[in-house]
């Protein structure tokens, strides 16, 4: 005779599984309870971080803005080619970015150095940016261009290319978004020291610690 084929179990086997599902029921219960508020209390934290975050952002372009106000801004429409009129132009330039350092300094804040061939027309130095305690430093050098100042100079970081979407081909930073609309209104008023506080200061302070953080740039 074939082994009987039990549809259900003993009695008092189905009182012992039917006990361990309400105890799962219960458990399962009590988990998803705890998730709920788990992430419920996740949120609030997110939104507290983001709501200081934004606080902290808001505070620095305040920073950045007044700083700005304080450089002198430029007079002389010239680019280049224009002769004497953009050695007018450039005294304009090296005023405003002695204001600028000077100013810096009294806030204990230096964080470039600058220096340009015989015309003007290239620049180079050094950029950095203080992370936990840690100083980044960074190549910097750009061209002024011939439609300069209708056109912004485009800011280059060599060694930070290909490390960051907010960069074009060769490491210039994009400041497309925000900078360039803004520099377009104030031309010719806006010079390099402004580039600087208004485009590549906001920039780095928003780029280098997420791509510290990422792993592109080796933590210090």
């Amino acid at each position: 005779m074939p082994p009987t084929l039990w549809l259900t179990r003993p009695q008092n086997q189905k009182h012992k599984n039917t006990k361990q599902i309400k105890q799962t029921q219960k458990h399962k219960a009590t988990r998803a309870h705890d998730g709920r508020v788990h992430r419920a209390r996740c949120c609030c934290c997110e939104r507290k971080k983001k709501k200081k975050e934004r606080k902290k952002g808001m505070a620095v372009n305040e920073n950045i803005r007044d700083l700005a106000q304080k450089i002198p801004l430029l007079t002389v429409r010239a680019g280049p080619r224009d002769g004497e009129k953009w050695v007018q132009r450039l005294k304009e330039e090296y005023t405003a970015l002695i204001k600028y350092v000077e100013l810096n300094k009294k806030q204990d804040n230096d964080w470039f150095t600058l220096e340009a061939n015989e015309d003007g027309t290239r620049w180079h130095g050094k950029c950095w940016h203080i992370h936990n305690f840690a100083k980044y430093e960074f190549d910097l050098e750009f061209e002024i261009p011939v439609t300069y100042p209708q056109t912004a100079p485009e800011l280059v970081l060599p060694e930070l290319e290909g490390k960051t979407p907010k960069m074009y081909r060769g490491g210039k930073i994009c400041l497309s978004v925000h900078f360039k609309p803004l520099w377009a209104k104030n031309s010719p008023h806006f010079g390099i020291a402004h580039a600087l506080v208004l485009g590549l200061a906001p920039w780095l302070a928003a780029e280098i610690p997420y791509l510290i953080d990422t792993g592109m740039i080796p933590a210090k």
